[in-house]
């Protein structure tokens, strides 16, 4: 929820919230909207880390959301009470209340249904009824114009290359295939992205060695994967224009 204007930029179902759905919501509003300062959240465990629950964050330990965060130079800001984030618990009960009835009255069963319900009919409508001007004109967003959002928006975890060149992931191995820059990346550090999609990539620094599909199987340099499966929208009146080749593809092309 905009804290200036009250508008809703993003709201999907999904069978449990956590990072991956984070993900998603924050890759929503900065491609429809832009970067924004900061992000007032309450202390589920995908936003913060809690020695003890109900106490204080530990802001030097970093979930996968609030790395992510630190990235794109957003501000996670923790909230202790429910008073504390007053506004969006009364938005959390007008939709609880509204929105079944809105999907029962147009027998809508299945999740899928409802979160197009959601985009093309519950949102744009309840802003036209309760989003309001902001207090100064202008808008404070910024438009996102750096590398891809999805090797930002994904769970980052370092591993040690094998010595049969692969990195254990999850249960998975992931074969790091033939590379023109060196012969292996034996006891290597290396860098394992896990998408929201449940794909996979291993980056060298900021070099992608290989992608893979959910069960470690190597992607072929022509499949897609996230971040390229359309255009990147830009705020406000901006153009949408495809987004420039990432440097795993650029090496994938070539290689």
């Amino acid at each position: 929820m905009d804290d200036a204007t009250s508008d809703l930029y993003s709201a999907f179902f999904v069978e449990e919230e956590g990072t991956m759905s984070s993900f998603q919501g924050l890759r929503e509003v900065i491609e429809t909207q832009g970067l924004f300062s900061s992000l007032y959240t309450d202390r589920g465990s995908h936003y913060w880390v809690t020695e003890e629950a109900g106490g204080k964050v530990d802001k030097t330990r970093l979930t996968q959301v609030h790395r992510a965060l630190q990235q794109l130079g957003i501000t996670l800001i923790p909230a202790y009470s429910p008073e504390a984030r007053g506004r969006s618990e009364r938005v959390f009960r007008t939709l609880q209340d509204r929105l079944p009835k809105e999907l029962a009255l147009a027998g809508i069963t299945d999740r899928a249904a409802a979160n197009q319900y959601l985009v093309t009919q519950f949102l744009p409508a309840y802003n036209r009824r309760f989003a309001v001007p902001a207090a100064e004109t202008g808008t404070a967003f910024i438009p996102w114009v750096g590398t891809s959002l999805a090797e930002i928006l994904c769970v980052q975890e370092n591993r040690v290359v094998a010595k049969d060149n692969t990195v254990r992931y999850q249960g998975r191995s992931l074969q790091i295939p033939p590379d023109r820059h060196r012969f292996h990346y034996v006891k290597v550090t290396v860098r394992v992205h896990e998408y929201p999609d449940s794909t996979l990539a291993v980056f060298h620094g900021p070099r992608c060695l290989a992608r893979y599909q959910p069960d470690g199987r190597v992607i072929e340099p022509d499949g897609t994967h996230p971040g390229r499966n359309g255009p990147t929208r830009r705020s406000g009146n901006r153009p949408i224009v495809a987004p420039r080749p990432t440097a795993c593809e650029e090496i994938l092309a070539s290689g």
